[in-house]
């Protein structure tokens, strides 16, 4: 259990002593990876303080002013889902950031995006969120989508969804057959969603058993082989044997 720091109704306050607590650092500018999630924070605190943080995670909390990131100019992963945002000017110095969660926030507008338009290096943004139901007031302007990619040209993926690189054209392909079915036939309910997909299932790098017919197909080629190998060792001995009694009738 997290202590609250100053009056209770005012949430989490981010320390030195809390962040050395948590990471077990003695020196600030030694964390790189940082998790302070659920835990009511609504005040950042010292955290500009970690000016070496990569990766920050501050998902689920109460903030709602976010200066005390524009120190960290080498953070490059940042979580700031289901919090109270509605201003980000501050990660306008974030100039190494590359993936950006905002997802269940109070963005209205796109003009509050434009701050980070200048972001060279972010490729990554989420505003929306299916899974978790997160989301933007400006998530329900019908030109989002457009607005988001004319102001992020160089974005490859938006709310999950592969907008350019390898495999975006075969994404929408797909979204638009499924779209097209639903129309087909709306009464018919989809088993496939449209949403944003996992790019591979939750036991993609689980080890999978062997199958039995895998298992004896496999033993009959290593039999198979041996044998093989049987064969030419026998033939091979033959040869030596041959050359050897040729060479004593000769000498």
């Amino acid at each position: 259990m997290v202590r609250k720091v100053g009056a209770e109704e005012e949430g989490v306050k981010i320390t030195s002593e809390l962040l050395k607590s948590i990471t077990g650092e003695f020196d600030l500018e030694s964390i790189l990876f940082l998790k302070l999630t659920k835990i009511d924070i609504c005040n950042l605190g010292c955290i500009g303080d970690c000016v070496n943080l990569e990766k920050l995670d501050l998902s689920r909390n109460d903030i709602s002013n976010l200066k005390p990131l524009a120190s960290l100019k080498l953070l490059t992963v940042l979580n700031l889902s289901a919090n109270r945002i509605s201003n980000i000017d501050p990660l306008y110095f974030c100039e190494n950031l590359q993936s950006l969660n905002l997802a269940g926030n109070l963005i209205s507008s796109a003009d509050v995006l434009r701050s980070i338009t200048e972001l060279k290096k972010l490729d990554t943004i989420r505003l929306k969120d299916a899974v978790c139901g997160f989301s933007n007031p400006v998530c329900m302007n019908t030109s989002y989508s457009s607005t988001m990619l004319d102001m992020f040209p160089n974005i490859k993926v938006l709310d999950g969804e592969r907008v350019m690189g390898k495999g975006s054209d075969l994404y929408r392909l797909c979204k638009d057959i499924d779209s097209s079915l639903k129309v087909i036939d709306s009464n018919a309910p989809l088993n496939v969603p449209l949403g944003p997909k996992k790019w591979v299932e939750d036991n993609y790098w689980e080890l999978q058993p062997v199958q039995q017919t895998q298992t004896a197909e496999a033993t009959e080629q290593l039999y198979e082989l041996l044998n093989e190998c049987r064969k030419l060792h026998s033939k091979a001995a033959d040869v030596i044997t041959k050359t050897k009694r040729t060479l004593r009738k000769m000498n």
